[in-house]
């Protein structure tokens, strides 16, 4: 019976871990930088695949005030946001490259 529920207690911790993994796969959106404030930061974005969010200009929260470091109003970035508890927060966030 041990073997069994250790089994499944693994499995679990396996199915759990799974969706960080996936958000971290998916691809960064593209924005313009429009407002920062010190935890949020305001972007006009095209689609945002992963939230099923078309185009349009929004705020956001961001998980860590560190991210907007070096960041200015008209910047070009890629982003990646998710949805926590409610609402919409950013992840990870770069100047975009330049072509």
């Amino acid at each position: 019976m041990k073997k069994i529920s250790i089994a499944a207690l693994m499995s679990l911790g396996l199915l759990i871990a799974m969706p960080s993994q996936a958000q971290a796969e998916e691809p960064l959106s593209d924005g313009e930088v429009r407002r920062l404030a010190e935890d949020r930061v305001t972007l006009r974005h095209g689609p945002i695949d992963n939230l099923k969010m078309p185009p349009m200009t929004m705020v956001f929260r961001v998980s860590e005030s560190a991210h907007l470091e070096g960041l200015e109003v008209g910047d070009a970035v890629q982003f990646r946001a998710q949805e926590q508890n409610g609402n919409y927060v950013v992840t990870e966030i770069q100047k975009a490259l330049k072509d």
